[in-house]
């Protein structure tokens, strides 16, 4: 019989966990683009963690993990957002952050998660939900399209030149 994923909300208890695998994602982001993306140190894993934490009993806050017996394998960050003028873009939620521990990949857990912060989303009246995903991240465009994402953006960056 196989062992099934279940999705929760996050508690302080899964500080570690999600601390864990968000540097994992932004080594993912730096080893795409180093001159973009912050490198992570050793401190990265505490730091991030302890920020997914601040937020967890926002009320305009969704922190989701998945877990499989009773280990974190993966999470997801979003929330709230009012009128953005700079992105020209009504109140919405935003999918901050979304991963999966990489031997957990390729078995559902990412839609799983996924379609669970859009119900969470949805529930706190989020009529329309954005994301940003690093353009060669193909894999995760993949799902975002799978659930309905259609592209809009593309960010593009310019390092001042060297003197």
């Amino acid at each position: 019989m196989p062992i099934s994923e279940t999705v929760r909300r996050a508690t302080a208890a899964d500080t570690a966990a999600i601390g864990t695998l968000g540097a994992l994602l932004m080594e993912m982001h730096h080893a795409i683009d180093p001159a973009r993306f912050l490198a992570s140190t050793p401190e990265t894993a505490r730091h991030y963690g302890d920020w997914v934490a601040s937020q967890i009993a926002k009320p305009d806050v969704v922190v989701l993990v998945a877990e499989r017996a009773g280990q974190v394998i993966g999470f997801a960050y979003a929330g709230l957002e009012g009128i953005d003028y700079m992105a020209f873009r009504g109140p919405a939620g935003a999918l901050y952050d979304i991963v999966v521990d990489p031997a957990s990949r390729r078995a559902g857990v990412g839609s799983l998660l996924l379609n669970a912060v859009l119900a969470e989303l949805a529930t706190l009246g989020a009529k329309q939900v954005v994301l940003s995903t690093a353009w060669q991240n193909e894999s995760a465009q993949q799902l975002f399209a799978r659930a309905g994402f259609r592209k809009t953006m593309i960010e593009m960056t310019r390092d001042a030149p060297s003197s």
